[in-house]
């Protein structure tokens, strides 16, 4: 299963672009009522039970940045959580946002568990970016109120299965294209697995791909046994 985030392109677009390399593989995607803007996608080898876009919450639902898949034994939640802004004007709705999403997850968690994956948009810890001081409640991604927000997903049954398993490894999932970031590793980890803990045991590894070039960000997994 493979989930994007920032497709920036319609759902007929997504398709079109990966019709022909990815031809074994169910398509879905969902759009941005704004053209060119955020959007996310699913491709799964198998077909899943049902696809479902947005959250219901009209607020949230004019950038298309979630998308669940139900299969068999789980959910897969892409998601692509708004930036706060560089002048963190964005801040207060994405407060509400991180509230919101929790309250989807949990509604879906309900049925079976879910694994939520994608971009989050907040180093949660200090050993998540490479200058936490200089960043802290000054840049967006590394305010208190961002670190609450994800505080609120890991004190309410769901496991950031890479810090769980890799506890003291410093690795980083996005780097900024300014100054040579990513050659100098000036980094932050903001792309997560965070994983219902009833499902947590079947999670055998998680990785940050990070020698795959291509994107600012690079690629994240998770292995289930």
């Amino acid at each position: 299963i493979i989930c994007l985030q920032e497709t920036n392109a319609s759902v007929e677009q997504v398709k079109e672009t990966v019709a022909e390399t990815l031809s074994s593989y169910h398509i879905y995607a969902n759009e941005a009522a704004k053209k060119g803007y955020s959007g996310t996608a699913i491709f799964s080898k198998k077909e899943p039970i049902s696809v479902t876009s947005d959250m219901g919450i009209e607020e949230h639902d004019q950038e298309g940045r979630v998308l669940a898949a139900e299969f068999e034994d789980f959910y897969v939640v892409t998601v692509y959580v708004p930036n706060s802004k560089s002048d963190l004007s964005r801040l207060d709705y994405r407060k509400k946002w991180d509230a919101d999403l929790l309250s989807y997850l949990k509604e879906l968690e309900k049925k079976k568990p879910v694994i939520a994956c994608g971009d989050f948009n907040v180093a949660h810890k200090e050993i998540d970016l490479a200058r936490p001081k200089a960043n802290y409640n000054k840049s967006a991604g590394f305010t208190q109120v961002e670190i609450d927000g994800m505080d609120y997903f890991t004190q309410n049954g769901f496991v950031d299965i890479f810090r769980i398993q890799q506890p003291d490894m410093v690795k980083y999932s996005w780097w900024s294209y300014r100054g040579g970031a990513r050659d100098r590793n000036v980094g932050w980890r903001i792309d997560y697995f965070l994983v219902s803990e009833k499902i947590q045991d079947r999670i055998k590894e998680s990785t940050i791909e990070n020698h795959i070039l291509g994107s600012d960000h690079c690629p994240v997994g998770i292995v289930l046994k």
